[in-house]
């Protein structure tokens, strides 16, 4: 069982989440100063995939005069943020260690490497595949009497919106082999269910991402492969009918 002297607390663990959620602003504050410095930079590499599917000639335009500052300043927090995502993550996972058993949290190490390597994988998908097709999809509209004049403002917020739902959309492996491990779910289930996780993703894909049939497919459908990939982790690290989490623990207090 899980150690009587690890329980702690109703304000121990307000202190502890405290100094945690101390610990995450520090490091999104440190990758938001050094993001700053490359703001323009930063910028410039975020719009390319838009930039590539306009017509020649056609620029970003901001229709406020702040607009173009906030907006650097915006790039800079959310690089500053995905910078810190390995220690966000880490504090988060280090957060409910404390609720599990021993042999669950040696699992910690992995699964906050794991997650960044997702999350950044979806990001990245998001960037070089879906942005390309949906980009070309939306100026596909204009006319010889309708432009597109997309503004600094409008287009961060729609790619920040779209990479990371694909981001935290990649975590789902890792989320259901977790909950597999530690007898949540089991393979069976996660096999019943298939037609149930399809609707799910349509309807997540349908919220997150634009109006569009080709946006919500282009998400949807690589959610459909993750969670093939998520039976596959729970088949081979789930917990196994005849395994007894508590084993270990309780020949670890008995032996003290």
């Amino acid at each position: 069982m899980i150690d009587t002297e690890e329980k702690l607390p109703f304000t121990d663990h307000l202190e502890e989440l405290r100094n945690r959620l101390i610990v995450c602003f520090i490091a999104v504050g440190v990758g938001f100063v050094l993001a700053y410095g490359f703001k323009e930079q930063l910028f410039t590499i975020l719009t390319r995939p838009l930039i590539e599917a306009m017509n020649p000639g056609d620029k970003l335009v901001f229709t406020g005069l702040p607009e173009a500052f906030f907006t650097y300043l915006k790039v800079a927090f959310l690089t500053g943020l995905l910078l810190a995502a390995p220690v966000l993550i880490y504090e988060f996972w280090m957060f409910i260690a404390p609720g599990l058993y021993r042999r669950e949290r040696l699992l910690m190490a992995p699964i906050v490497i794991l997650s960044s390597f997702f999350f950044l994988a979806g990001a990245l998908f998001g960037y070089f595949v879906v942005f390309p097709f949906g980009f070309r999809f939306f100026l596909g509209f204009a006319s010889e009497s309708i432009r597109a004049l997309p503004s600094m403002k409008e287009y961060l917020s729609f790619a920040s919106k779209l990479l990371l739902a694909f981001g935290l959309a990649f975590e789902l492996p890792i989320v259901i082999t977790f909950m597999a491990k530690i007898g949540l779910v089991t393979v069976p289930f996660l096999k019943k269910n298939r037609k149930y996780a399809l609707l799910v993703f349509f309807i997540f894909a349908a919220i997150i991402t634009p109006p569009d049939v080709v946006t919500q497919i282009m998400m949807a459908l690589p959610m459909m492969l993750l969670y093939e990939i998520s039976i596959i982790g729970a088949k081979i690290f789930g917990r196994k009918p005849a395994e007894d989490p508590t084993s270990e623990d309780d020949e670890t207090g008995s032996a003290a």
